[in-house]
């Protein structure tokens, strides 16, 4: 029940706050509908059963099997996918297709903010007509102070996510009830005869209609990515007990309300409450707008994290905010970069409707994906038959491709947004991965192998007390700072720890697993230090570890060196010239190693080299 809650509380917040536009968006947005017991009856039936394939079916039953060692998300797939997929062709297509799911991802969670709150705050309209000139100070007044509180972490905030989300989902259901009781008939919606119906009689403006419905599955992908924090279970329990039967209550309530007041479409959420109900629900709203909000800020953060670990960001300043809860982190950068998107979102678009029409993309674009990257879990991990395979998959992509096409259609209404978000994020993780991948190539190349150099070294060489680590990113060859090191200053330590921090592509490593240990020589060590993508590179612990193999190193006696590279863009074959400067900019703007090793400032020397790429 504990893990329930918290599920209640965090995963559904995005989909739980799409009755707060999807039928207004569906009757009123860029291809209005008329408002009749036909069209009703279409939208609520294509919104059920849509929900009840890609949401329940798709992501609840299917894509939380595809787990990589009980994590989620799309970089989790994409690993998990890429060891099924290792030594074939497909190899960079499906490398491609989880980077852009990622950069999606990026898209998503700057409109969603804005849309959930805006929306919920839209309630002043109905509430209090006379202070709608204040939505959007109002708006933004409260997505500032959402970000400004991230530092601080979500702990204190977590523990009532799980009651007020609750509670929204009652309110929803309870709503919705009442509606239902006054025109029980508005249940035949969940005949799919009646989404039948729809598309036969109006074919191509019910094919614009899955633009707007697709808005009730906002949030699936969350679903799956935060299935680590929870576990499969209680995700699955939450929904089918609590979020999915609030949710179709609520959205039919809306449908019976349309059928008899047609008026009500300038909001038929808040036309659905009572007069004395309408403050304590917008009250109720906008926290669970902000909720919402926060699990995407927090999901980007955790997609932040994991694309830096696994190579397709620079290192970034990553802060833990929980003594006891180990993915609970802040990213400045990132929260910094939302804050500023977000508001500019809020500002240039001026309302839900309007970015409505943005939000749709990134959501199905990152749906199509997903189905792509299940099918090699689903064709090559999973003992089902074949043709079973092949057929629940050809259902799945014709769905996702209806829905992405509905949406591109709203590309000039807003729907270039999050395109060009996405597009703009992949070049930066591509650019930053083949960056490294050259400089990796080009220090191979200059690269000295252990054997010669130890066979070379005179022993004539001073040697001084105490250790030193020369950090390096190959655990091959001798670290270039040990070179460097030696060249101008022409000293050896007693004790030389050649230190490689290895990202390994599964969430977490134990101990045993985590730490290669070898001795090369009198005074020569090196250490390989494993870790997931979901762990910190942590310099300190591999150190300790070492010490249970034998090795006796104190902290306070060694030094750790450094190399700084300075990349110079070249004309030789590798990328283009501005991929090439733009990757050295990246370079020059990561954070440090010593802060991202988490290694004491007070025992660091840095070691400068060029490398031309």
């Amino acid at each position: 029940m504990r893990l329930m809650m918290g599920a209640i509380g965090v995963v559904f917040g995005d989909i739980g706050t799409s009755p707060l536009y999807t039928m207004k968006e569906s009757f009123a947005g860029p291809h209005p509908l008329a408002l009749d017991a036909m069209h009703v009856h279409g939208v609520l039936s294509l919104i059920f059963w849509s929900v009840m394939l890609i949401v329940s079916f798709k992501y609840v039953t299917l894509m939380m099997r595809a787990d990589n060692k009980g994590e989620g998300g799309s970089l989790a797939l994409l690993t998990l996918v890429s060891h099924l997929v290792q030594g074939t062709r497909a190899v960079p297509i499906v490398a491609l297709l989880g980077i852009f799911a990622a950069a999606l991802f990026y898209g998503d969670s700057m409109i969603t903010p804005a849309i959930s709150v805006l929306s919920a705050v839209e309630g002043l309209e109905v509430v209090a007509p006379g202070l709608d000139d204040y939505i959007i100070p109002i708006t933004v007044v409260i997505l500032i102070g959402l970000f400004l509180v991230q530092k601080h972490g979500t702990a204190a905030m977590g523990r009532l996510f799980g009651p007020v989300t609750l509670v929204w989902f009652l309110t929803l259901a309870v709503l919705g009830i009442a509606s239902i009781l006054e025109h029980p008939e508005i249940l035949w919606a969940l005949n799919p005869i009646y989404a039948v119906k729809f598309f036969l009689t109006d074919q191509w403006l019910a094919f614009l209609a899955l633009g707007s419905v697709v808005l009730a599955l906002t949030g699936a992908e969350a679903l799956y990515a935060d299935m680590g924090h929870f576990g499969r279970p209680p995700i699955r329990r939450a929904w089918f007990f609590v979020v999915l039967p609030a949710l179709m209550l609520n959205y039919f309530g809306q449908g019976a309300l349309l059928i008899s007041e047609p008026s009500a479409i300038d909001n038929p959420f808040y036309r659905l409450a009572p007069d004395w109900a309408l403050w304590p629900v917008l009250g109720l709203a906008t926290l669970a707008t902000i909720i919402a909000s926060q699990a995407v800020i927090s999901g980007a953060f955790s997609v932040t994290r994991q694309a830096v670990q696994l190579g397709y960001l620079p290192r970034l300043k990553v802060l833990h905010t929980s003594e006891a809860e180990i993915g609970q982190i802040y990213v400045p950068f990132v929260n910094w970069a939302l804050l500023v998107a977000v508001i500019l979102l809020v500002l240039g678009f001026g309302s839900s409707t309007n970015l409505a029409a943005a939000y749709g993309v990134a959501v199905t674009g990152t749906m199509f994906i997903d189905t792509l990257l299940l099918s090699f879990v689903v064709l090559l991990a999973w003992k089902i038959p074949r043709w079973q395979g092949i057929a629940m998959l050809v259902v799945f992509v014709i769905v996702d491709l209806a829905f992405l096409g509905a949406n591109l259609t709203k590309i000039p209404d807003g729907g270039w947004f999050p395109l060009f978000a996405g597009l703009a994020l992949f070049v930066l993780l591509t650019t930053w991965k083949r960056g490294r991948q050259l400089v990796r190539a080009g220090q191979a190349r200059d690269a000295i192998p252990v054997e010669t150099f130890l066979s070379s070294l005179s022993p004539k060489i001073p040697r001084v007390q105490g250790a030193a680590v020369y950090m390096s990113g190959s655990s091959q060859g001798v670290p270039h700072a040990l070179l460097h090191n030696l060249k101008h200053n022409k000293v050896l330590h007693e004790m030389n720890v050649f230190m490689t921090m290895q990202i390994e592509e599964v969430p977490r490593l134990d101990n045993e697993e985590a730490l290669e240990f070898t001795q090369l020589a009198d005074g020569f060590y090196r250490i390989v230090y494993h870790y997931g993508f979901l762990q910190d590179p942590d310099v300190p612990r591999a150190l300790r570890l070492a010490g249970i193999r034998g090795l006796k190193c104190n902290m306070m006696q060694t030094s750790f060196f450094l190399g700084r590279e300075t990349v110079i863009p070249s004309v030789r074959p590798g990328m283009a010239m501005w991929r090439e400067s733009l990757f050295a900019w990246m370079t020059r703007n990561a954070t440090s190693a010593m802060d991202f090793f988490e290694i004491p400032a007070n025992r660091v020397v840095e070691l400068g080299s060029q490398i031309e790429i």
